[in-house]
C-alpha cells in the first residue's frame, strides 16, 4: 500500500498534539517533519526542541525532511528521537555518501531528496546501492500550497526503473492532492507527502483525505 505522509507544516500548530491524534492509528502513515532553516530555503519553522517534543506525543513514523545548510548537525542532534526516516538534500552537502553512512548509525531509513531543478542524473549507482528513499520534490522547496510541477514525473518514472537494480523507495513532495496521486503512483511512487490536501482546517475530513490519495 502506499505510504502517505502528511506534512504537519499544514496542520494548527497552536492543537498539534490534537491534529495528530486525528490521524494516529491509520495504516501506512509517517508524519513528515518540514524543517527549514531560512537559509538553504526562504522559510523557517521548527527546530531541535519542538521536533523532539512531537516524537513525544505519537507513536506514528517520523519522517523528518532536512531543508537546511548544515543537515550534519541536524542528523547528530536528532539522532536519539526515534525519528524513523531522515531525508537531506543533495544540494546542501559535498559528500553525500559519507553522510547517509554516518545517518545509517542512528536511522533505520536515510533518503535523499532533490529540489525540481536538480536532475536525477545526479544520483549515481555508488549513491542510490546506499539509499533507501529518494524524494522528488515536485515544487520548489520552502512554502506549502504550491501547485504540483508535472515535470516530476519524468523524474519518477526514471527512478522507477532504477528500482529493479537498486533497493529504495520514491517520496514525492509538493502539491499532491487526489486529483493527481494515481499520476504519482503509476508512474512508480511509493510514498507521498501532502499537506494542505490532508490538513484543510476540518478534523473530520482528515482520514478521508489521507485515503482518498490511495485511490
Amino acid at each position: 500500500m502506499t505510504i502517505i505522509s502528511p506534512s504537519i507544516l499544514a496542520c494548527d500548530f497552536v492543537n498539534i498534539e490534537k491534529e495528530i491524534s486525528v490521524i494516529e492509528n491509520v495504516k501506512d502513515v509517517w508524519v513528515h517533519l518540514d524543517i527549514m532553516d531560512g537559509h538553504f530555503v526562504p522559510n523557517l519553522t521548527f527546530g531541535i526542541p519542538v521536533i523532539k517534543r512531537i516524537s513525544e506525543i505519537t507513536k506514528l513514523p517520523l519522517d523528518a525532511h532536512l531543508m537546511v545548510t548544515n543537515p550534519e548537525f541536524h542528523i547528530d542532534q536528532m539522532k536519539d528521537f526515534g525519528i524513523h526516516n531522515i531525508t537531506f538534500h543533495i544540494e546542501a552537502v559535498s559528500n553525500p555518501i559519507d553522510l547517509i553512512r554516518e545517518a545509517k548509525k542512528h536511522y533505520k531509513s536515510v533518503g535523499i531528496s532533490i529540489k525540481p531543478n536538480t536532475s536525477v542524473d545526479v544520483l549515481t549507482d555508488d549513491i542510490l546501492s546506499e539509499l533507501d528513499l529518494v524524494l522528488i520534490m515536485s515544487v520548489e522547496p520552502g512554502f506549502g500550497g504550491q501547485s504540483f510541477q508535472e515535470s516530476s514525473l519524468d523524474k519518477i518514472e526514471k527512478l522507477s526503473s532504477l528500482k529493479k537494480k537498486f533497493n529504495f523507495t520514491i517520496q514525492v513532495d509538493g502539491g499532491i492532492k487526489g486529483s493527481n496521486a494515481h499520476m504519482l503512483t503509476d508512474a512508480g511512487a511509493d510514498n507521498l507527502v501532502a499537506g494542505s490536501y490532508v490538513f484543510n482546517n476540518k478534523p473530520e475530513t482528515y482520514i478521508l483525505n489521507i485515503e482518498s490519495l490511495r485511490k
